[in-house]
This record gives C-alpha cells, sequence and structure tokens, in this order.
C-alpha cells in the first residue's frame, strides 16, 4: 500500500487566483489571519478545480447535473468512477430518495496558503470608454496579491480505480446498477481494506495516475485571468511514495523573514526518520528562476542524497513527466496493492 505524498508550492504575482464574497463593491481575494498577520489563501476547492480543468481535452469528464430551485439546489455528476476519471479520482455524493452513495476523494488536497504574511494590495480602476464628456467615470475595486502559496496533496494509490459496495460506516462508492455495468465492462471483485469492492484492471489505473500526474505538470487555471494572468503549475514540489498515509513533508517549505525557503535540514532529517515508511525516491521539483540563488545551494547540500538516489532533483514538469512514464511502464505496480 502506497500513497505519494508531498507539498507542492505555486508562485502568485500580483494575482487573484481565487476570490472570497465582495465587500463595499470590492472584490476581496480569500486570505486569513494569524495574529496580526494576514495570510491570502487559494482555498482546496479551487485547487481542485484548477486541476480537473486541466485534464487532457480528450479525457472525458463526468457530466454535471442540477437539481431544485432556490436555495434548495443541488449539483452532483454522474457517480461514474468506473467510466470517468475525474470522478474516480476526486469524489462525488449522489443523495437521492432511492439509494444515496458516494466517492471519497482519492486525491487529498489542502488549502494553499502563503509561505509568508502578506500585505493585500487593493487596485482601484474606473470606466469611462465612450462616456460624454464631462461624466463621471464608474469607480471598480479589487484586491490583488504577490505570495508564494503551498499546499500539501496525497495520493492513494491502491484506491485508484477500486469501488467498495459493501462495509460499515459508509455509503457504497457505486449503485447496484452501475456496479452491474462495471463488472460486464471487466471490473473484477477483490476484498479491499476489509470491505467488498470492484476493480479496474491495472492497466486503467496506472493510466489514471499518469494522466493525473502529466495534468499537475501543466496545470492552470484561477481567476481574473484578463487582469491578472499567471503561471499555475507547480514553481516547487516535495512528493515521495509513501508506505502509510503520512505526509512528512509539510515543513519543508518555510518562511524566513518574510521570504520562502526550502529548508533542506528538515528535508534530511524526515527522509532519515521516514526511511522505513518511504516507498522510492524522493522527489523534489524546482523550477529554475524561481528563488533562483537558494536553488544551487540546494542541490549542493543535497549532492550526496542525489548521487545515491534517494533524492531526485529537477525541473518540476520533468519529474512529473518521468514519474507517469515509470508508472505507465508498471514500475512501480507494488504500489497499487493493499496491506495483506
Amino acid at each position: 500500500m502506497t500513497f505519494l505524498a508531498g507539498l507542492l508550492a505555486i508562485e502568485i504575482k500580483a494575482g487573484a487566483p481565487n476570490n472570497g464574497r465582495g465587500e463595499d463593491n470590492v472584490a476581496m481575494v480569500k486570505s486569513t489571519r494569524v495574529g496580526n498577520q494576514t495570510y491570502p489563501y487559494v482555498s482546496a476547492q479551487a485547487l481542485r478545480r484548477w486541476w480537473r480543468d486541466s485534464l487532457p481535452t480528450d479525457e472525458s469528464r463526468s457530466p454535471v447535473y442540477r437539481s431544485g430551485k432556490g436555495t434548495n439546489q443541488q449539483a452532483y455528476t454522474a457517480g461514474r468512477g468506473d467510466r470517468f476519471l475525474d470522478d474516480d479520482l476526486f469524489g462525488y455524493m449522489i443523495a437521492e430518495k432511492s439509494e444515496s452513495y458516494n466517492r471519497d476523494t482519492v486525491l487529498a488536497v489542502g488549502t494553499a496558503v502563503a509561505v509568508a504574511p502578506r500585505v493585500i494590495t487593493r487596485d482601484f480602476g474606473t470606466m469611462n470608454r465612450g462616456f460624454e464628456i464631462g461624466a463621471n467615470p464608474v469607480i471598480h475595486e479589487h484586491q490583488h496579491y504577490t505570495a508564494d502559496v503551498a499546499s500539501p496533496v496525497l495520493l492513494d494509490l491502491p484506491r485508484v480505480g477500486t469501488f467498495e459496495y459493501e462495509g460499515r460506516g459508509n455509503r457504497p462508492d457505486l449503485s447496484a446498477a452501475a456496479l452491474e455495468e462495471a463488472r460486464a465492462e471487466g471490473a473484477v471483485e477483490v476484498e479491499f481494506r476489509d470491505t467488498k469492492a470492484i476493480q479496474l484492471p491495472l492497466v486503467e489505473r496506472r493510466r489514471r495516475v499518469a494522466v493525473l500526474l502529466r495534468t499537475l505538470a501543466q496545470l492552470r487555471g484561477g481567476a481574473k485571468q484578463s487582469l491578472h494572468y499567471g503561471e499555475r503549475s507547480p514553481a516547487l514540489f516535495v512528493v515521495a511514495p509513501m508506505k502509510g498515509g503520512n505526509n512528512p513533508f509539510t515543513r519543508v517549505i518555510a518562511a524566513e523573514a518574510g521570504l520562502t525557503v526550502v529548508d533542506t535540514g528538515v528535508l534530511r532529517e524526515e527522509i532519515t526518520a521516514w526511511a522505513d515508511e518511504l516507498d522510492g525516491p524522493v522527489l523534489l521539483g524546482w523550477a529554475p528562476g524561481f528563488l533562483r540563488e537558494k536553488r544551487e545551494l540546494a542541490r549542493e547540500e543535497l549532492a550526496e542524497l542525489i548521487a545515491d538516489g534517494t533524492v531526485r532533483f529537477e525541473h518540476p514538469r520533468v519529474l512529473l513527466r518521468g514519474l507517469a512514464e515509470e508508472i505507465e511502464r508498471g514500475e512501480h505496480d507494488v504500489w497499487f496493492e493493499d496491506a495483506v
């Protein structure tokens, strides 16, 4: 049983990638307070939306349905993780009168909070194009900020393409009709974490993880792109295969004097402390130009671990696409097996 666990950082430059509720006709970005300091953030829901929307155009998405009126409305997908990658990996909940079923997400994503506190900028603008001479302009305001935001991530590999339908304390992943159709289309019966389940062929499970990793390598999205367009693919990440669900890398990226730093000392100590749980090399993806002076220094400080294969240090896109290819070739099939 293996999880891909880690932390990813996205560089926001004068951006407003995730907006909160407006106040006094001002478009506000999302932020939280810790003591007397402000930390802008991107919600986990927004980050997952970017990831989902960035899937390849030829990858079928689960259709979305909406029912009810006024405040008594609900929206839900088809709830067919057997047929749609996004339902499988991102989860869903279907609550109907006849039956209810849900998919706890296989991909866990945390809130992407600014690594260091930031003062949020309030931008003032006007609209007077085409107005008659002397007319008062229409005033509009919105917030934006510059910060590196970081989010923990966890991917439960054995659950990819595995759908539980009988157990205690939870709803089944698929409806009874969907289970029968999935079996007819090639899913097999398995015993999974003390419950009965069906499982898709391994080649499809590999493919889905590979698609997810390649999508992260070219992540895009966010609000106010017309005014605050910016790159959203990870500027830096630390990810490793872990035998359990722990994530020891959440403290590797930290703040020092208001700036983002990668603490190689913390990384070294966590690798040593969790050596018995690591199920492969630690991937340190670091885009050139991001924390420019620190990148080569970190490479020197980790030279021994890089040389013996404990750490792989490369561009984020190269590492993610390389890992996707290894998974598709079957080099990590043991990661998809559940603990016995």
